[in-house]
């Protein structure tokens, strides 16, 4: 069993669930954090910090110096075809285990090794000698955080493609699997590409309608056009073509639900969580 295991993206969604995981697993948890990480705070007691930056590969080794295991969240739009094979390198010659946090995209053939970053990682540690687990996940429950700014100042959401069903994932959820496979005897989980998702198909307007029974309240969904929603994207900072996958992506799903699983039960032993669940634990972002 690893004892020391890094995680990377630390401070995101993921991260922290991940890191209080692995303590509760008895496992030295190792958080590669940002300079000046505005969300250090996220980071449980108890965990090992050490500054790096994913861009800048030469950064990771005094973090890598001793590691069993890495959990990697790669936290841009893209990949650089210097960089992330140098990281690759990097943590196969640390570690023996990797689990890297993947896209429903690649599971369905959506992303495109010369495109989208997920499946060209996954193409590099294929080619490693690492334990590599890949958890194909479908989108973060936390995604609804981005409406809380419109929920709270008025209660009418608009974003596009509101019927667009989505079998949405509890981050908590993604950490446990990740844990399991990063810290489970034997190499069951070796070489395995999970798709992980959440229980249920929801529309992001169900989603909605769901955060305002939690609040007492009535919300509103409207949809917004496609090229209004690709403009506000790109002028967000999406790469063009993210911005076009994501929205394509949307539509599909408004006439073909997501795919889902139930890796996460078959893997922790407990059913995933829902979104009604996530929302619960939320409610103070909404108010």
């Amino acid at each position: 069993m690893p004892q020391t295991v890094l995680v990377t993206a630390a401070t995101g969604n993921v991260g922290p669930h991940a890191l209080a995981q692995l303590l509760e697993a008895g496992v030295t948890a190792r958080a590669l954090v940002l300079k000046d990480d505005p969300h250090i705070g996220r980071v449980p007691e108890g965990v090992e910090l050490f500054e790096g930056d994913l861009a800048d590969p030469d950064s990771l080794d005094a973090a890598l110096e001793g590691v069993d295991a890495v959990f990697l969240m790669w936290p841009f739009f893209t990949t650089s075809v210097e960089t992330a094979p140098a990281v690759v390198r990097k943590i196969e010659a640390a570690a023996r285990r990797v689990v890297l946090v993947s896209s429903v995209g690649v599971h369905i053939g959506l992303e495109r090794v010369d495109n989208n970053c997920h499946a060209y990682l996954e193409e590099l540690l294929e080619d490693t000698a690492l334990e590599w687990t890949f958890l194909r996940t479908t989108g973060f429950q936390a995604n609804a955080l981005g409406f809380a700014g419109q929920i709270r100042n008025g209660g009418t959401v608009h974003f596009p493609y509101g019927a667009a069903t989505r079998t949405s994932v509890h981050e908590a959820d993604v950490a446990a699997v990740a844990v399991a496979s990063l810290t489970e005897r034997g190499t069951a989980h070796a070489g395995q590409k999970y798709l992980v998702t959440g229980p249920l198909a929801e529309s992001q307007e169900e989603q909605v309608r769901i955060i305002g029974e939690v609040l007492g309240r009535e919300l509103e969904w409207r949809d917004i056009e496609h090229q209004a929603a690709r403009d506000a994207m790109v002028g967000a900072g999406w790469p063009p073509s993210y911005a076009d996958g994501a929205l394509d992506y949307f539509r599909m799903l408004t006439t073909e639900a997501e795919v889902g699983s139930t890796v996460v039960e078959e893997v922790t032993g407990r059913p995933a969580r829902t979104f009604r669940e996530w929302a619960l634990e939320h409610t103070a972002v909404f108010r």
